[in-house]
């Protein structure tokens, strides 16, 4: 009975690496949102923070259901004019009399951890959207995969799939 027992693990583990190969390497394509403020004074830190929650805003409906970084950054590109309408609204009722540009680029960034999420040094695409000159601190987060533009955090609904449970109905 043993060597039964025995011979059928071995049957399982074997198709097991087989069927599901180990994985060394993960890549997963990021589209970054930058909003660059004008300058580090308080007010145009102070308006970045208005701008981003504004835009944040106006972005959910149409990134939340996104399933590809391509798909991610034609609906970006496609969108550049609303982004800047947002902004400059936030903008000119704030009393700024500078405007706002957004552009997709590919820039290096630096490691950087927000929550659970480590975006390691590198290259990126990005959604630029510098105020005014662009040259103050600026508010990041990651479009794609949609971590900042979901409609919600309710994951009570996720379902769990056994890969090994499947091979060993499929054998049995």
């Amino acid at each position: 009975m043993k060597y039964i027992i025995g011979f059928f693990s071995a049957i399982v583990l074997a198709l097991i690496f087989i069927l599901c190969p180990m994985q060394t390497e993960t890549t997963v394509e990021y589209l970054r949102i930058h909003i660059r403020a004008n300058s580090n004074s308080i007010e145009d830190q102070n308006v970045k923070y208005m701008v981003k929650d504004a835009i944040v805003e106006a972005l959910i409906p149409i990134l939340s259901d996104i399933e590809s970084f391509d798909e991610a950054k034609k609906v970006v590109q496609s969108n550049f004019g609303l982004i800047e309408n947002v902004a400059n609204g936030v903008l000119k009722s704030e009393g700024f009399t500078y405007s706002s540009k957004a552009d997709i680029r590919n820039e290096y960034f630096p490691s950087r951890t927000y929550e659970n999420v480590t975006l390691e040094e590198g290259y990126y695409d990005a959604l630029i959207l510098e105020l005014g000159d662009g040259v103050g601190d600026n508010w990041w987060c990651i479009v794609f995969p949609a971590f900042c533009f979901t409609k919600s955090q309710n994951f009570n609904n996720i379902v769990y799939i056994s890969r090994i449970w499947e091979i060993i109905k499929s054998v049995t």
